[in-house]
């Protein structure tokens, strides 16, 4: 499948068949969707791979409690064989631009604290490894699911030892896809290009071409 086609074939998926993901292909996932931007290329997004029955089903413990399941919306979900979890370590951030080549200009600052970024990369980044592991999983004909950590969150810092400095973006949940049903937010369809696209400044109109 070429670019354009995992961009077109790309979607949520919400059900998952439970067999298993072998893990060397997990791996090559994982790193296809580390190839992704990253200020002074300091690749600080980080992916914790839950595949183990066990590590999964301590995953829902801590997110989804037993006692919200029976209501919950997508059940096919709790049966994906993987979950991944982005991190971002804002610390390689800091650290890399208190390196010599970055020690000068308008960058010099921006080791010094998260708080001198005018924008926190480390989450820009991130995302977009985020985003380069739903479209391999798209390519592989697998399905993902991006999504956030409403619950349980500081819980599932603690078991999973994540250090300060480290933020987690949410989680993909990865496998086989099942019968699904599309989400009902689709009903609200794709906004017209128009109102989208702003050429030369907010709200600019379209140019027509020469």
């Amino acid at each position: 499948m070429d670019l354009t086609g995992a961009l077109r074939a790309r979607r949520m998926t919400r059900s998952f068949d439970p067999q298993p993901l072998e893990r060397p292909l997990i791996e090559e996932l994982c790193l296809l969707a580390r190839r992704a931007p990253s200020a002074g290329f300091a690749q600080g997004a980080e992916l914790i791979v839950l595949d183990t029955p066990e590590a999964v089903g301590r995953f829902w413990e801590l997110t989804l409690p037993a006692s919200e399941r029976a209501s919950f919306a997508w059940p096919g979900l709790l049966r994906a064989p993987a979950v991944v979890i982005p991190a971002a370590d804002s610390r390689r951030y800091l650290a890399r631009y208190r390196e010599p080549d970055k020690s000068a200009g308008p960058a010099r600052r921006l080791g010094e604290s998260t708080e001198a970024w005018p924008v926190p990369y480390w989450l820009v980044d991130c995302a977009f490894v985020v985003q380069n592991l739903l479209l391999a999983a798209a390519d592989r004909g697998l399905g993902a699911l991006f999504f956030g950590l409403f619950e349980g969150a500081e819980a599932l810092r603690a078991e999973l030892q994540a250090p300060e400095g480290v933020e987690l973006l949410g989680a993909v949940a990865l496998g086989r896809p099942a019968a699904d049903r599309p989400s009902k937010s689709l009903t609200r369809g794709w906004r017209d290009p128009a109102e989208i696209l702003h050429w030369g400044r907010w709200g600019g109109g379209r140019v027509p071409c020469a």
